[in-house]
This record gives structure tokens, sequence and C-alpha cells, in this order.
């Protein structure tokens, strides 16, 4: 059984006894639920919430001292934060409660129905997020350079070594080279970490552009390129670099 396909475990907020008995009722008979339990209060929802993660809240609105609303801010944002369907005996509030993300807003008494939908809802949100974080990052495979008065296409996997360069960078291509406005920590970020490892703040290479790795007898590591150029690699990108080499 998938993340996707797993009950959702959800956890009951409502200071009504009665209305707490009556979603358990509902959430018994909803396939795609599984209760982790209950709270009467704001404060003993945000308790739970931090101690069982559940996937989803049903969470009334209006309550004395921390209301549903407060509770929905606390959560919003958060890792792992849960999704939320209110559910309230007012309607008047519903433009707020998207404003904090809620996935759902049910007006009491909630049926079956309207349980269910609200619960699909969840569950197809929920699969998205799961296939966006799986998806193959879109990585930089080419980068357009102002050279005089070209415009000059260069594919990614023919960069030998990135440089900084205040706010530019230097693109070393072979035995040209082109300068491009943009941070290395950007770069970085665009490029694919199977194919360039950044050995210094101001340095970044093409992985099968180095030919071996030295060091001085000092603590000092440098990155020995083919085509002859020795690179410093700075002390807090020694660990990766270290790896790369399988050292």
């Amino acid at each position: 059984m998938t993340a996707e396909t797993a009950p959702l475990r959800t956890l009951i907020v409502d200071d009504e006894p009665l209305a707490i008995e009556r979603l358990q009722i509902l959430c018994a008979g909803e396939p795609q639920i599984a209760l982790v339990g209950t709270a009467s209060d704001g404060e003993a929802a945000l308790r739970l919430i931090e101690a069982l993660t559940p996937d989803l809240v049903l969470l009334d609105i209006s309550m004395p001292g921390l209301d549903g609303m407060d509770v929905a801010r606390a959560v919003d944002g958060k890792a792992a934060a849960p999704a939320i369907i209110f559910c309230t005996a007012f309607d008047h509030y519903a433009v707020a409660a998207f404003d904090v993300a809620a996935v759902g807003y049910l007006l009491k008494p909630v049926t079956p129905d309207q349980l269910a939908k609200a619960v699909k809802r969840v569950a197809r949100v929920r699969s998205e997020a799961a296939a966006e974080a799986e998806a193959v990052p879109d990585y930089l495979d080419e980068f357009w350079v102002t050279q005089r008065s070209e415009v000059i296409r260069i594919a990614a996997t023919d960069i030998d070594r990135i440089e900084a360069e205040r706010d530019y960078m230097r693109l070393h291509v072979g035995q040209r080279s082109f300068l491009l406005h943009q941070t290395i920590s950007e770069l970085e970020r665009r490029l694919d970490p199977a194919k360039f490892l950044r050995l210094h703040r101001s340095t970044i290479v093409r992985r099968d552009a180095i030919a071996k790795m030295r060091h001085n007898g000092l603590g000092t590591w440098f990155a020995c390129l083919t085509d002859g150029t020795e690179l410093r690699i700075g002390r807090s990108y020694q660990t990766a670099a270290k790896a790369a080499a399988k050292l």
C-alpha cells in the first residue's frame, strides 16, 4: 500500500462531545480514514498534531481559547503539516479558511457524502504533491551568453569549470571562456549534481573533468583537471569532494 492509497491518519478537533461522536461515526464508515485521536480544544489539538503527525485534521472553528483558525495558522507552512478540513456550524469563516490553505469547509451537520468528497480531495492533493516531489528536477542543460555582437549557446556538458568573478560567472569551455551574469549559488542549484561538483565557494567543476585529487600533507586538497588546471578545494567542500572520489 502506497502513501497515496493508505488511509488518512485523522484527528478530530471539536469542543462539543456530541459533534466529536458524530464525526467518529462518520469516520468509521469512510474507508479512506483511519482515526488516530480526538481533541476538545485548540491547545490539545496542537499537542496531538505534534505528537501524532496526522495526515488530516477535521477541525471545528468556534472554540473557546485557541480556536480553529488559530490552530490552522499555527500549523500552516510547517513540514509535514496535516491537511485541514473545517467542520463548522458557521458559513462566514469560509474566505478566511482558505487563506490558511484549508482543503475543505463543511457545514454541520456533516453528511457522509460531504465527508467522502472532501476526503477524496485531500487524497488527490496528497497524490499530486507526492508526484511533484518525485518529479525529475529541471536542471539546466544549456546556457545562452552574450559575446560581442553574438548570443552563443553553450551546452552544460561542454563546460569544464565555472569560476566566480564578482557579480559574474566565468564559464570555461576548452580554451575559451564566457561571462554569465548569475550567482554561483543559483548556478549550483540549477546544475545536475550528478554531473557537476562544487569545490570552493567560487568554483564549480564538471565531475568528469577531474583527473585526480591530491593533498599537500597539511590538510589542503587540490583537484587536478584533465586540462592541467589545479584547483584548491575549500575546507567546507572537502567531504563532498572525497565522497565523489570515493575516498
